[in-house]
């Protein structure tokens, strides 16, 4: 069975983004440090899950870091109201009654980190190379019609049908803009064919062409990531000369480096950890709210999954899980359940209900559906922790749930790409995945998640072959000529068809823990880039 991969997994693999390579603490350095002009050096710990540092073709949490430094957006998102738009290349913006058409008028100051002014050219090149490389984020320019460029300042972006969430969309840092010259030099294609004729990704895994605060100086697979304080940047230089990002799988050995001074944010340790930090006065801890979460994905077209081709299975492992006792095992009950694929906090999170312990209620349906002796059901998934949820904890807790209704769950914990090598293949009945936001626009949700023809897991979601779900297709397109409180509305009953579709199960909408040197500023939870570095600074 030839299985597509999700976009969020699909360049994720060795062949092909989004969690650990999953390797043991190793870098090119460590430890908070100077630079040779005694400025201090920012190191990050975290688990990083970078395969590709390509603007275009990165997806990513960490891509969300490194790229939002290195490559600017044509508008970004206030980080106090993120429902607000705010300039950056562009210093105005327009868009027509009907949301098919949006004008950007560029800063004339704005240049790349070659000195060379960011034009119209570019951002025209850059949202096309986007959409025709076909990769995991080229869903951001679905409906993309035309681009046209009057002058080297204004941009004129055309859809052929309506795209009111396309503003939060391009302050998202997949659609950073790219120095087109020099990319060409090296590769790179926007054409319509760029899926096959660019050759540009090894060359972006060393340099980078952006007009960001920062520049890429070197990357280690598996290891570490570094960048430069771009000395051409054309706005308020960042405090920190060069950022570290090292490589640290594992929640424990963030927290050692931390209380030892060795890097100054460690990015994923977890929730209890904040009790071990107290009293500690060289360290700071935040818990705050989130709108990742991870969820369990039900695959009945994967071999081995048939059984799930019975909504009321599906059902019955939805009431079979203890959310509370996971939720606790997990993240210590810093984390809240979640009704559908769109999180707490995103418009169309409200009135949804929220999952259920039932475990009479499983097992009735399981003896409605013939299987009320139970049935075995393998789980491949990758072995790591992520928002502070230790996957391995969190299917065992699984599992032993399952036990009670019948259900023998063969979990198969495995490195990351090999996991996403399977379900790139055969797929897996039963898998646990997690997702930050890409932008602050609830269409990303249905796009990702919904029964419809750009759906990431809707491909496996019957026996029978990719399923759509008409109202959610439906849906969508009306969400997207929406503003204000119907467009709330609508998201709200996308959120519930998406529930019930029962393909997507989010078990834990964990609390973040921000875990730093106290002598830093600026560390705040993004929900579009995840950590601003060029927000960051000492006291």
């Amino acid at each position: 069975m030839n299985v597509r991969r999700p976009r969020r997994i699909a360049w994720k693999a060795a062949i092909a983004t989004a969690a650990v390579a999953v390797l043991a603490l190793t870098a090119c350095s460590t430890g908070a440090a100077t630079v040779a002009d005694g400025e201090r050096q920012l190191v990050i710990a975290r688990a990083m899950d970078v395969s590709t540092l390509d603007p275009q073709r990165g997806y990513c949490d960490t891509c969300q870091i490194v790229l939002s430094a290195l490559y600017e957006t044509v508008v970004t998102v206030d980080p106090e109201d993120t429902t607000k738009i705010l300039p950056r290349l562009a210093t105005e913006w327009t868009n027509n009654e009907d949301y098919t058409s949006f004008t950007f008028i560029l800063d004339p100051e704005a240049t790349f980190a070659d000195g060379s002014a960011v034009e119209a050219a570019d951002v025209k090149w850059t949202f096309e190379r986007l959409l025709n490389l076909q990769g995991s984020a080229s869903f951001l320019m679905a409906g993309l019609a035309s681009i046209d460029t009057p002058d080297a300042t204004t941009v004129t972006v055309n859809f052929s049908a309506p795209n009111s969430a396309f503003l939060a969309i391009v302050a998202a840092p997949y659609t950073g803009i790219v120095n087109s010259e020099l990319a060409e030099e090296n590769g790179a294609s926007a054409a319509a064919d760029a899926a096959t004729a660019d050759v540009s990704e090894d060359w972006f895994l060393q340099n980078s062409a952006g007009s960001g605060p920062y520049t890429l100086a070197g990357y280690e697979a598996g290891q570490s990531v570094e960048l430069t304080r771009s000395d051409e940047y054309w706005g308020a230089a960042p405090t920190f000369p060069s950022v570290l990002i090292n490589e640290v799988t594992d929640s424990s050995s963030q927290l050692q480096q931390l209380q030892q001074g060795d890097v100054d944010i460690a990015m994923q340790v977890s929730s209890d950890s904040i009790e071990q930090l107290a009293g500690n006065a060289d360290v700071t801890t935040e818990l705050v709210d989130s709108f990742n979460y991870i969820y369990l994905e039900f695959a009945p077209g994967a071999v081995g999954g048939e059984v799930l081709d019975d909504p009321r299975v599906r059902e019955a492992i939805k009431y079979a899980i203890d959310y509370d006792k996971v939720i606790d095992a997990t993240v210590g009950g810093n984390g809240k359940t979640q009704g559908s694929p769109i999180p707490n906090g995103f418009e169309g999170s409200e009135d949804q209900v929220l999952p259920e312990y039932n475990v009479e209620k499983a097992k009735e349906l399981l003896a409605e559906a013939g299987l009320a002796d139970g049935f075995t059901l393998p789980a491949a998934y990758p072995k790591f922790a992520v928002y502070g949820v230790d996957f391995d904890v969190m299917m065992q807790s699984i599992q032993q749930d399952l036990v009670e209704v019948g259900i023998t769950l063969e979990l198969q914990p495995l490195e990351y790409t090999q996991w996403a090598e399977i379900l790139g293949t055969d797929g897996s009945p039963l898998t646990a995945v997690y997702f930050a936001p890409d932008h602050t626009d609830s269409s990303q949700y249905v796009s990702y998640f919904g029964m419809v023809p750009s759906g990431a897991w809707s491909e496996t979601a019957s026996v029978a072959g990719p399923v759509t779900n008409q109202a959610e297709v439906e849906g969508l397109a009306t969400a997207l000529t929406q503003s204000g409180a119907d467009r709330a509305a609508t998201y709200t009953e996308l959120g519930k068809e998406m529930a019930s579709d029962l393909i997507i199960l989010p078990i834990v909408n964990p609390q973040l823990v921000l875990a730093y040197a106290s002598d830093v500023t600026g560390v705040e939870y993004s929900p579009c880039c995840n950590l601003d570095l060029a927000a960051l600074g000492l006291k």
